[in-house]
C-alpha cells in the first residue's frame, strides 16, 4: 500500500472517531440535563418536607421533658414516702423495735440532704423545717433510749457471780463469803510458797458478764447515732455515769471499802488482818474479772464511735481504783509492826502478780494514772515491808526481855524469831524480788537478803536446829556450821552453870579433918583423915541438890528430841562416874554407921533413870510417885 492510501485511511478513522465523541458528548449533556431536573424535584420535595420534620423534633422534646418531669415526681413523692414511713416510726418511739428506729433516723437524715439540694422544689423549706424538727424529737428520744438501756442492764454484779468466775482453788470456802478458799494464800500464815504462785498463773479466769451480748450492738449503734447527732458530750456522760456507778457498786456488794490511815490505825489486829486478806482476794477479783470486763464492753460499745474510749474507761474505773489502792496505801502508811511483814508481802505480791494485767487493762495515755498508782502502791509496799524487816532485826537486838524461864522451855522470843524466820524462808523469791526494787550498783538481792537475815538470827543466838536445813540454802554451810558451835556452846555452859555446884559434893576437896575419923572412921589408908561426918554431909548435900535439880528441870521442856538426849547424855557422862567413884570410895564409911540409907538414897542405876525424867516437861503432881 502507497502513502495516499494509508493518509486515506488514517482519514476514515480520524472521521469516524470525531463522530464518536460528537455522539458522546450529546450523550452526556442529555445527562446533565435529567439530573439537573432531580436535583430541582429534590429540593422542591425537600422544601415541602420541612415543616413535618420540625413539628416531629418538637414532639420528641415534649415526650422526653415529659419523662424527666414524671421521673423527678416520682422520686419527690418517693422522699414524702419515706418522711411518712419515718414519721411514724419515730411518733412510735424506739422501745419496741429499736433497729426500725434507727433506720428511720438515717431515712431523716437522707431525706434533708434530698430537698436541701433540691432548689427547684418550692416547698422545700418547709419541708425542712418539718423534717428537722422530726429527728430533733427522734434524736431527744434516742437519747433517753440509751440512758434507759444501759442503766437497765448495768447492774451491779452479785459476789456469788464473780466467785463462780473464779479458778476453783480460789473461790470462798462455804459459810465464809470474805474469805478465800483452801487453795487460797492466807496471809496470817506466811504462805509464800513458789509452787503456789505457779498454780495461780495457770489458773482460769471466767469474766462475768456484765451486759447481755445481744445488747452491745444496739447500745453501740445508739452511740453511733447520737455522736452522728452531734451528742458526743451527753453520749461520754450517760456512758460513764452509769458504767462506773454499776462497777463500784459491785466492788462495795464484794466487800472493798474506802479506808484512810487513821480508820486503819483504830482497827485491832486481828480485823486488820482479815482485811487485808480480803483486799488481795479483792484485788484478783477486781483486775481479772471486772475491770478486765469493762474494757471489754467499753470496747465493743464505743468502737468505730468517734469519741475516745481509753477517756471513757478511764472516767468509768477511776472511782473504782482509788477505792481499792486506798486500802493498800493506808496499810503501807500505818504504822509498822514486825507482825505486819508477812502481810505486806502478800500485799506485795499481789501487786506484782496483776502489774502486767494492769499494763494491758489500762493501756492509753487516758490511763496513765492508773498505772503510775498501781506502780507507787507497788514500790510503797516493797519499802514498808523492808522497812519493816529492819525494824524486826533492831527490835531483836534491843528485846529487853531478862526474865528466865521457869520452865526451862525455849524462850517466847526464841520460838517467835524461828517461826519469823520459818516465814521468811517461805517468801525467798518474794524478798529477793523486793531487794531488787532498792538495790544499788554492785548489790546483789540475794546477799542482802542473807546478809539481813543473818543479823537477825545472830541477835537470837539460840536453838537453830530446825532451820539448819532451810537456813542452809540461803545462808551456806559455814554459817549452819557456825552456829552448831554456838548451840554446843551454850550446852557446855548449861552443865558448867546447873551441875558445877553438885558435882563439887562428889570430890575429895575439902573433905580432911584434924580431928580424926571418929568410931570407924577409917576404912584405909585412902581415906585416912577423912571424917565419917564430913562425907554424911556430903551425900546430904548432894541429895537435896540432886532433888532440887530434879524436880525443877523435870519440869522444863526441850522440844528438840537430838538436843533434849544430847542434854541428858552430856549430864550423865560427867554426873554417873563421879558419883560412882565417891560411894565406891567413901560409900563404906556412911554404910558401916547408923541408918546409911539416909545419906545414901540413890544408886547410879537411880540417878540415870531419874536423869532420863529430864527436860519432859512434867508437871509437880507428874513427879511424885
Amino acid at each position: 500500500m502507497g502513502v495516499p492510501q494509508a493518509i486515506e485511511a488514517l482519514t476514515e478513522r480520524a472521521s469516524l472517531l470525531r463522530e464518536s465523541l460528537q455522539k458522546s458528548q450529546t450523550i452526556t449533556d442529555s445527562m446533565v440535563t435529567i439530573l439537573g431536573s432531580f436535583d430541582h424535584r429534590l429540593s422542591a420535595l425537600e422544601a415541602a418536607m420541612r415543616p413535618t420534620q420540625v413539628r416531629t423534633h418538637a414532639i420528641r422534646r415534649a415526650h422526653e421533658n415529659i419523662d424527666k418531669t414524671l421521673k423527678s415526681a416520682d422520686v419527690l413523692l418517693a422522699q414524702f414516702d419515706h418522711m411518712r414511713q419515718a414519721e411514724a416510726k419515730i411518733l412510735k418511739g424506739p422501745h419496741e423495735d429499736l433497729e426500725s428506729y434507727l433506720e428511720a433516723i438515717d431515712q431523716l437524715r437522707s431525706i434533708i440532704q434530698f430537698f436541701s439540694s433540691a432548689k427547684g422544689f418550692k416547698n422545700s423549706d418547709g419541708v425542712l423545717n418539718h423534717v428537722n424538727t422530726l429527728l430533733s424529737k427522734a434524736n431527744l428520744k434516742l437519747e433517753e433510749e440509751f440512758k434507759q438501756l444501759l442503766s437497765t442492764y448495768s447492774k451491779p454484779v452479785e459476789p456469788d457471780r464473780l466467785f463462780e468466775c473464779l479458778p476453783s482453788s480460789l473461790r470462798p470456802a462455804a459459810g465464809s463469803p470474805g474469805q478465800q478458799g483452801e487453795g487460797a494464800k492466807n496471809p496470817s500464815c506466811g504462805n509464800g510458797s513458789d509452787q503456789q504462785a505457779k498454780s495461780l498463773e495457770t489458773a482460769i479466769y471466767k469474766p462475768p458478764t456484765l451486759i447481755p451480748p445481744r445488747l452491745l450492738p444496739l447500745l453501740h449503734d445508739l452511740a453511733q447515732q447520737m455522736v452522728q447527732a452531734g451528742k458526743q458530750d451527753q453520749c461520754i456522760k450517760i456512758y460513764c455515769e452509769t458504767r462506773s456507778s454499776a462497777l463500784e457498786s459491785s466492788l462495795r456488794k464484794l466487800g472493798v471499802e474506802r479506808l484512810s490511815k487513821d480508820d486503819v490505825q483504830k482497827m485491832a489486829w486481828e480485823v486488820l488482818e482479815a482485811k487485808i486478806g480480803n483486799w488481795i482476794h479483792y484485788m484478783r477479783i477486781a483486775v481479772k474479772l471486772l475491770f478486765a470486763a469493762e474494757r471489754k464492753i467499753c470496747d465493743q460499745i464505743l468502737d468505730g464511735v468517734s469519741v475516745k474510749k481509753d477517756h471513757c474507761f478511764a472516767e468509768v474505773t477511776a472511782d473504782s481504783v482509788l477505792m481499792l489502792f486506798s486500802f493498800g496505801e493506808a496499810i503501807a502508811k500505818s504504822k509498822r509492826s514486825p507482825e505486819k511483814l508477812f502481810v505486806l508481802l502478800d500485799m506485795y505480791e499481789i501487786m506484782r502478780e496483776l502489774q502486767s494485767e494492769i499494763e494491758i487493762i489500762f493501756e492509753g495515755k487516758a490511763c496513765s494514772e492508773m498505772r503510775e498508782a498501781a506502780l507507787n502502791l507497788t514500790r510503797r509496799l516493797a519499802q514498808t515491808a523492808q522497812e519493816t524487816f529492819g525494824d524486826f532485826e533492831e527490835a531483836v537486838e534491843k528485846d529487853a526481855t531478862k526474865t528466865a524461864v521457869l520452865d526451862g522451855t525455849v524462850h517466847p522470843l526464841t520460838s517467835y524469831v524461828i517461826n519469823y524466820v520459818k516465814f521468811l524462808f517461805d517468801y525467798q523469791s518474794t524478798l529477793k524480788q523486793l531487794f531488787q526494787e532498792f538495790e544499788t550498783a554492785g548489790e546483789d538481792s540475794n546477799s542482802q537478803l542473807a546478809i539481813v537475815t543473818m543479823r537477825i538470827m545472830q541477835a537470837l543466838q539460840s536453838n537453830l536446829d530446825d532451820l539448819y536445813e532451810e537456813a542452809k540454802d540461803l545462808l551456806g554451810d559455814d554459817w549452819v556450821q557456825r552456829h552448831r558451835r554456838i548451840v554446843q556452846q551454850n550446852a557446855n555452859q548449861y552443865k558448867r552453870v546447873a551441875w558445877a555446884k553438885i558435882l563439887q559434893t562428889l570430890t575429895v576437896q575439902g573433905l580432911s579433918s584434924s580431928g580424926g575419923s571418929g568410931p570407924g572412921g577409917s576404912d584405909g589408908s585412902n581415906n585416912s583423915g577423912v571424917s565419917r561426918a564430913n562425907i554424911k554431909e556430903r551425900f546430904k548435900s548432894f541429895n537435896v541438890q540432886f532433888e532440887e535439880l530434879h524436880q525443877r528441870q523435870s519440869q522444863w521442856t526441850v522440844p528438840d528430841p537430838e538436843l533434849r538426849e544430847s542434854l541428858r547424855l552430856a549430864v550423865a557422862e560427867v554426873l554417873l562416874p563421879a558419883y560412882r567413884s565417891f560411894i565406891k570410895r567413901f560409900g563404906p564409911l556412911v554404910e558401916n554407921g547408923k541408918n546409911p540409907q539416909k545419906y545414901i538414897r540413890y544408886t547410879p542405876e537411880d540417878l540415870e533413870r531419874m536423869l532420863g525424867e529430864f527436860f519432859e516437861g512434867k508437871t509437880w503432881n507428874e513427879q511424885k510417885r
